[in-house]
């Protein structure tokens, strides 16, 4: 009998930690102007302002952005051949990934006066920091995780739903404790550990009202820690959303 209750014991063990992780649809709250020539890379909340990096060589850059009329505030230009990625502010500095050129670009914050360059392997997507390490996405499924002082590499983890590896993680935020990241070419967010790299939920944007064409895939996530304000956009939308999650009912 206890051989018996331990291997139905141990079932259900093996059947918890396979469930899969839950899921949310988005429900907007209430939706603002965003610039449709804005191929949104990164997005950044910061003392209340909004932080984004846009993408495509020629046409890459970091601005600051009213986040009710959508007016463009501050504005850097990136260069040709860059094509900007992800950024992240800490410690008193904007840091920007480019896309295939392995370079990336430190910013004196808030001035946005460049500071230098730095190097790092493979290709460079997302970026978000929880005010002691930072955490970079390359297109894979693992994250990379770097000091900020150094911008060197500390660890990787590797981003899983059960056995399954989540791979095309493209831009990052932090919310409360949690990394989120867009699932490029997908309407999906998925939450993520940072410490086990397991996935802890799915964001489901797909209803999210957008022109339906081969580039505006969803991506960009914010998120206001003081006022709990989420919002989401992607490259060349015309509107930003903010956003509450809705348990999808099983």
């Amino acid at each position: 009998m206890k051989f018996r209750f331990a291997v139905l014991a141990l079932a259900l063990a093996i059947s918890l930690s396979a469930a899969e992780a839950p899921h949310y649809t988005a429900r907007i709250v209430k939706s603002f102007p965003h610039d449709p020539g804005a191929f949104t890379q990164g997005l950044e909340f910061h003392n209340g302002a909004l932080y984004e990096s846009t993408g495509m060589v020629g046409t890459s850059g970091i601005r600051k952005v009213a986040l009710d009329s959508g007016k463009v505030l501050q504005q850097l230009r990136v260069n040709p051949p860059f094509f900007g990625e992800g950024i992240t502010i800490i410690n008193g500095q904007l840091i920007q990934l480019t896309w295939q050129h392995q370079t990336g670009f430190v910013y004196k914050f808030p001035e946005l006066q460049f500071v230098r360059q730095f190097r790092y392997s493979g290709e460079g997507w997302g970026l978000t920091n929880d005010g002691k390490q930072i955490y970079m996405s390359d297109g894979t499924a693992q994250i990379r995780v770097w000091d900020p002082a150094t911008l060197n590499e500390i660890r990787r983890i590797t981003v899983t739903d059960g056995t399954r590896q989540i791979a095309a993680l493209n831009e990052l935020e932090w919310v409360k404790g949690e990394i989120w990241a867009n699932v490029w070419q997908t309407d999906q967010i998925v939450r993520i550990s940072p410490t086990t790299g397991k996935v802890l939920g799915w964001i489901d944007c797909y209803d999210l009202p957008r022109d339906r064409n081969s580039a505006d895939v969803l991506n960009g996530i914010a998120y206001n820690s003081t006022t709990r304000q989420l919002i989401v956009t992607g490259k060349l939308w015309s509107k930003i959303y903010q956003i509450e999650l809705v348990p999808t009912k099983k």
